[in-house]
């Protein structure tokens, strides 16, 4: 890739926002789930006896709990790609468009 091309992207005040909004939500996504899992991990490592409240013959609560966090996680996973493929893709576009004359 050119100097000037590369100049011209990060210029682009489309690239600017583009970067801002998606390092933005990826932040903000990733501390929600880091804060899931440690949550979890700490209710482990310092109150045991709430994870081994039974809620079945054989099922204790940490069952559900768990998997709800995966879900969650895979959930916050959809979210992510669905706003890249739209709204982050928009504005990709838009920066191609604008910058089209030097590729």
């Amino acid at each position: 890739m050119n100097k000037e091309l590369v100049d011209r992207i990060e210029a682009n005040p489309k690239y600017i926002e583009l970067v801002s909004k998606r390092n933005s939500f990826g932040i903000k996504l990733g501390i929600f789930v880091l804060v899931m899992f440690y949550a979890y991990i700490l209710v482990i490592a310092f109150n045991k006896e709430i994870l081994a409240t039974k809620i079945g013959e054989y099922t204790t609560i940490a069952f559900p709990i768990a998997l709800a966090i995966l879900v969650i996680s895979f959930i916050t996973t959809i979210i992510y790609v669905k706003r890249a493929n739209g709204e982050f893709e928009k504005l990709t576009n838009e920066i191609k468009d604008d910058v089209k004359d030097l590729m």
